[in-house]
């Protein structure tokens, strides 16, 4: 087990703090083995579907960056809930620069 930091608060308002995340793993890979309520992950990470939307923390937004073309036309698809912090949790995967990351799982759209 790593030691990495993550926190997530679920779609239910849960936050769940994880003090044993490795570098490498994805957020929609920690919150699908941790049973993290709202993360599902259909396309099983292929940034082909937006159901491991997350609203990552403004304190960490510089660090964690801004989406691609590829994952900014996936989250057009939730557009409907997508904010200025909205990323997919595929495309996070956890490094010693994201020790500590504040995610909160982005509600199920509307579409």
């Amino acid at each position: 087990m790593g030691n990495l930091h993550v926190t997530m608060t679920d779609i239910d308002g849960v936050k769940h703090e994880f003090s044993d995340v490795d570098a490498g793993v994805s957020l929609m890979e920690l919150g699908r083995a941790r049973g993290v309520t709202g993360i599902m992950g259909d396309c099983g990470g292929g940034c082909a579907c937006a159901t491991c939307h997350v609203y990552v923390a403004q304190d960490w937004w510089s660090e964690v960056g801004e989406p691609d073309d590829v994952e900014f036309a996936m989250l057009d698809m939730v557009a409907d809930v997508m904010k200025d912090t909205s990323r997919l949790g595929c495309q996070i995967k956890m490094s010693d620069d994201l020790d500590g990351l504040e995610v909160t799982v982005a509600p199920a759209s509307g579409y």
